[in-house]
Formats: structure tokens, sequence, C-alpha cells
């Protein structure tokens, strides 16, 4: 029995699809003007895992992820540049070279972390037809008006507007939005399409004048076209909550009079070190990053799963080498396992029981972190070794860490660890043996050790 915590009861509830077998999923994609970080990697990989699950448990998954690559404002709020457009003066480029470079980034930053592509991957400039017809639906319903700069929905039609976020509008002053459309009735009102920016690149006709569509339409329009008007679960950031999110149901409202999500599920944040990240801090990463910095991306994955999606991550180059190091570990015991294939051990019933365990975990909305628990106490049994693969390896569906494939691969030393060894030799030659033992355990601090042999120094992972 699944539970999920649902973000528009504040409660975990039992997952009961909308089709019996089959689930629908649509989850907010990157808008791609710039880089992908490891925060975005963050919420992709658990939404991947949630995939995963449910696929393990025998259900026909339906994935659906968006990428933005118009009508995202640099403010959330309906004011600034259109991201695609500051990306695009930024490099030179155009905004459909921007988008190309950028989704090619996000793809690599997928594979490199084992995330499954989403079965549908819709970009919102090729569904600009499917976005004016839900534009239409909704004002045929009566739930918008124009401004000299847009087509917008009216909030005030839609009494629920405030309680998805649980805003408290009395306390919400006119800002942003109302200083660049004064002709807006509520500051909270929202563009469904933007027709007076005419200097903007990307438009297109549509029954309200040439233009282009507002962030929020793309998300419902999408999902409901692949998914039907109501689907099982939407995936966010928490910070989607308060003005995306909740401008996705009322247009879900205008449009069909309802919820088209039974269940909205959301994220916690990726810091680094207690930080958000920013520019000007410079501590934004790529996955790419990791990697260039001679991490293994699935060490990053791992490091992600000891986590919980709703509470986040904190990220410290030391959590990351732990992480690393205890996924080499891993690796090391399907190693050995590999090899001792023949050993007899202990089945009893044992492995129903750790299928349980992992199940009961995960069917616990989502607690990853209980779940790899279970996958290191399989380490400490006397089960049989092929048990203990086909435990693991069956784990691994969910968890996404490759353990088959990259415990088959050459271990392959760093060049870091190459050169301290190199070093660490020189000075044994010339007989510096305390700086020689420093080097040896710094060594062993990066996970690697030294065996002394007659035909040189042989290293091997601790």
């Amino acid at each position: 029995m699944i539970k999920l915590y649902n973000t528009l009861t504040r409660k975990k509830q039992i997952f009961q699809p909308i089709k019996k077998g089959q689930v629908g999923i649509y989850s907010c994609g990157p808008t791609v003007y710039w880089n992908q970080h490891i925060g975005h990697m963050y919420a992709y990989t658990q939404w991947d895992v949630l995939v995963r699950f449910l696929r393990w448990e025998g259900y026909k998954v339906k994935w659906v992820m968006n990428i933005t690559d118009v009508g995202h404002l640099t403010s959330d709020q309906d004011s600034g540049e259109d991201k695609m457009e500051k990306g695009a003066k930024r490099e030179g480029l155009t905004v459909w070279q921007i988008a190309e470079k950028y989704i090619a980034q996000f793809l690599e930053s997928l594979d490199l972390l084992n995330i499954s592509r989403p079965d549908v991957l819709c970009r919102a400039t090729e569904h600009i037809p499917q976005q004016i017809e839900l534009v239409k639906k909704i004002e045929a319903r009566g739930f918008t008006y124009r401004t000299k700069i847009g087509l917008v929905f009216d909030t005030s039609k839609f009494p629920d507007y405030p309680k998805f976020g649980r805003l408290n509008l009395k306390k919400q002053l006119p800002g942003a939005r109302l200083e660049v459309d004064p002709e807006k009735k509520s500051p909270w009102d929202f563009y469904l399409w933007i027709y007076g920016r005419p200097n903007h690149i990307m438009q297109w006709n549509s029954p309200w004048g040439r233009g282009f569509p507002g962030w929020h339409i793309e998300c419902t329009a999408m999902s409901t076209y692949y998914l039907g008007h109501q689907f099982d679960i939407h995936t966010g950031g928490k910070d989607h909550i308060l003005i995306h999110h909740t401008n996705e149901i009322a247009q879900g409202y205008g449009a069909f009079g309802r919820q088209t999500a039974n269940f909205w599920l959301h994220n916690g944040m990726l810091t680094v070190k207690g930080e958000k990240m920013s520019k000007s801090l410079r501590n934004i990463y790529m996955t790419q990053d990791l990697v260039a910095k001679n991490y293994h991306p699935l060490a990053f994955r791992y490091l992600i799963l000891n986590s919980h999606y709703r509470t986040g991550l904190d990220f410290t180059w030391e959590a990351l080498e732990g992480a690393q190091k205890a996924y080499f570990r891993l690796l090391d015991f399907v190693r050995r396992w590999q090899k001792e294939e023949g050993f007899k051990g202990e089945d009893d019933k044992s492995e129903e029981k750790f299928k349980n365990q992992f199940r009961k975990f995960l069917e616990d909305d989502l607690n990853l972190p209980a779940a790899l628990s279970v996958v290191w106490g399989l380490t400490k049994t006397s089960l049989s070794s092929s048990t203990k693969l086909n435990l693991i390896f069956d784990f691994d569906k969910v968890l996404g860490l490759k353990l088959k494939e990259e415990a088959e691969k050459e271990i392959i030393v760093p060049e870091e660890i190459k050169k301290l060894v190199e070093k660490r030799e020189k000075l044994r030659q010339q007989k510096e043996w305390i700086q020689a033992d420093k080097i040896r355990r710094k060594i062993k601090k990066k996970g690697w050790r030294i065996e002394d042999t007659p035909k040189g120094p042989k290293v091997k992972r601790v």
C-alpha cells in the first residue's frame, strides 16, 4: 500500500491510480536558457526513483516532462525579460540555438546520473496550438479579461485560488505585476497569452493577437494533452507551490472545472554548505563539474538517495567524497559476490524478508534512506552470494546505481591518486619516510590504499 505526501491535503495519502495498473505522471522540467545545475538534477533524480519504484511494483507508467523554451520571464510574477531572450543576448546566439545548447546539456546530465528519459519530453514551442486551445476553453468559461499587454486569468472567478499555496491575499500588496500592467485587477492575476510586447522575438498568431504564451499555461496544456484532463501525479519543487502550481491549479479549474492532478508532490531544495546556490557565491555546480573533479556521477546519485525527497540535501564536497567511498564499497561487494557465486549460505525465507523491508520503506512516501539501509543490511548477512546478487540487482532497478554494469568495469585509478603515489615513491627513495607516510594517509582519506610490493606499489580502493 503506497502512501505519498500530497501537497493538496498536506498529509500522506494512500495512492490509488485513476486507472487500475496505470499511472500518469507530469514533472515540471527545465527552462533551457542556462545550464541545469545539481540542484535541478536533485529533483529529477528523486522523480526518476518514483517512476522506477512504481514500475518495480508492476504499474505501467507514462512519465511526461516539459521543456520550457519560451514564456518564462525573469520574474515568476509576470515581469522582466523572457529568460530565453536573456540567454540569447548573453551568448550572442539565437533563442533557438540557446534552446538546443542547453537541452543537450540537460540530456547529458540525465544520462550521467542514469536518470531515465521521460516517455514524453515536450517542448513548449512545439505545443503552441495545444496552449491556444486550452486558453480558448478558459476564456469561453468566463475566467479571463484583456489588458493592453495580454489576456489575463481573473483569479477572482476562482474562490479557492489561495487554498493550495495557503496564501493570505489580504496581506499581499500590489507589486511588480501591477507596475508592469496597471490594468490588471489584482496583483496575483496572471497572463495566459501576452500580445503587447512587439519586440519579443518568439511570437505566434492567436485569436488575441500575435504574441506568446504565459509560462504557466504550457504545463497545464501539455500535461492534460498527454495524460488526460485528470491524471495521477504532478511533481515539482517546493518553490513552485506559491505561484506556478497555484496558477496551474487555477487554469485547470478554469478549463475543466476541477483538479487536473490527484497528487501534487514537491521536492525540497539542494543547498551548498547551507546556502542557496547563486552566481555571486560561485557555488553553482553542474554534474559535468563533478566529473571534471574526478567524481563518479553515480556517487552523486548515491548521495541524493541518502536524502528524503521532501527534505532536500545540503551538498558539500566532503559529503560527496563520503558518498563516493560508500558507492565504491557497494561495487566491491558486488565484485566479491560475483567471484563467490558458488558459495551456499542460509537462504531460508530471508530473500522475501529483504524484499518486503525494501518495499515497505519505499511505500512510506519514498523513504529512500531507510531503503538504502536494507541494501547495506544485505551485505552483513550469511545469505548465498547468488541470492545477495539477485536481491541487490533487483533493488537497483529502483535505485538506478548501475551496480552490475559498473562492477564489471575495470577499476580506474584517478589521475590525482596516481600523482600522489608517484610523489610518495620519490619521497621513499629519498628516505623521507615521515612525508611519504603523510601522503599515504592522504591517499587513504580519499578512499584508496597502497600495497608496497617488490614490483612497486599497488593501489586498491579502501
